[in-house]
C-alpha cells in the first residue's frame, strides 16, 4: 500500500486544474513560464537561423560524425521548440502539486527535473529521426531542405499519419495529454527520482501521441519554418482546446485522403 508521501495532495481538485495552477505562487508561476518561454524562444531563433543557412545549399552535404551530431542537435532543439509549449499545462500542474506535497512533508523535487525528463524522451526520438534522415538522404529521397522528393513516399507518409490519428493508441495517448491531473494522480512519486520518472512517462505518452506528426516534417520540410510552425500549432490546439480531439480526427481523415491522392498521382506519373 502506498504511503501518504507517495500520493499527491489535494485530490479533491482533480476536476479543477485551473484551481491547482492558481494555487501556485505567482512568483513561481512567473519563473516557470519565463523559463519555458525563453527555452522555446531560443529554440525557434536557432531553427530560423538554421533554415536560413540551409536555403542557400544547392546540394546535400556528405555525412560525417560531426554532421550527424549537428543534425542530431538540430532535431533535439526542434523538438524542444515544438513540444515544450504543449507541455506547459502539465508542468504548471506538476509544480503546484509538488508544492502542496512539500507542505505535507514530502520531498520537493524541482520542476526542472520533470521538464528535463520530458526533453530526454524527445531527445531519444531525435536520435531515431536523425538516423532516418541519414537513411533517406543516402537513398536520394531528400532535397537540401530535408524534404521528401518523392510524391509516392510523401503520400504514404501522409496517409499513415492521417490514419494514425484514428487509432486507439493515438486516442489513449491524447487522452492522457489532455488530462494531466489524472495522470499525476495515478503516477505520482515523490522526490527527484519520482519527478524524473513522471516526466519521462509523460514524455512517452506525448511521443505516442505525436511521433507520426513529427515524421511529417519529412513531408513538409524539416527546415520549413512555416511547416514546423503549423505542426507546432496543431499539436498545441489538439492537446489543450475543447475541440482538439475531434479536430485531430477530422484533419487525420483529410490527411489520409490527401496522401492517397498523392500516391495515386505518383503511380500514374510512373
Amino acid at each position: 500500500m502506498a504511503s501518504s508521501a507517495d500520493r499527491p495532495p489535494a485530490l479533491v481538485s482533480l476536476d479543477a486544474p485551473r484551481t491547482l495552477v492558481r494555487s501556485l505562487p505567482l512568483k513561481e508561476r512567473f519563473v516557470i513560464l519565463s523559463g519555458l518561454g525563453i527555452l522555446t524562444l531560443l529554440a525557434w531563433i536557432y531553427l530560423i537561423d538554421m533554415a536560413r543557412e540551409m536555403k542557400g545549399m544547392s546540394m546535400g552535404v556528405a555525412w560525417s560524425t560531426d554532421y550527424f551530431i549537428a543534425m542530431l542537435l538540430m532535431w533535439i532543439i526542434m523538438m524542444v521548440g515544438m513540444m515544450v509549449p504543449s507541455a506547459i499545462p502539465m508542468v504548471l500542474i506538476y509544480a503546484s502539486i509538488a508544492r502542496k506535497a512539500a507542505r505535507e512533508g514530502a520531498p520537493l523535487a524541482a520542476t526542472g527535473v520533470f521538464v528535463t525528463a520530458y526533453i530526454v524522451v524527445w531527445s531519444l526520438f531525435s536520435v531515431v529521426a536523425t538516423v532516418a534522415q541519414w537513411a533517406l538522404d543516402r537513398a536520394a529521397l531528400l532535397s537540401p531542405m530535408v524534404l521528401l522528393n518523392s510524391s509516392i513516399f510523401g503520400g504514404v507518409l501522409l496517409c499513415a499519419a492521417g490514419l494514425y490519428q484514428l487509432t486507439p493508441t493515438k486516442e489513449s495517448c491524447l487522452k492522457h495529454c489532455r488530462s494531466p491531473v489524472h495522470f499525476l494522480a495515478r503516477a505520482w512519486r515523490p522526490g527527484a527520482v519520482g519527478a524524473f520518472r513522471m516526466g519521462f512517462a509523460h514524455g512517452l505518452y506525448c511521443l505516442g501521441c505525436c511521433w507520426v506528426l513529427m515524421c511529417l516534417l519529412f513531408f513538409g520540410g524539416v527546415m520549413s519554418i512555416w511547416w514546423i510552425g503549423g505542426l507546432t500549432l496543431f499539436v498545441l490546439l489538439e492537446k489543450v482546446m475543447p475541440f482538439g480531439r475531434l479536430g485531430g480526427r477530422i484533419l487525420g481523415i483529410a490527411a489520409a485522403m490527401w496522401g492517397i491522392f498523392l500516391v495515386a498521382s505518383g503511380m500514374t506519373a510512373l
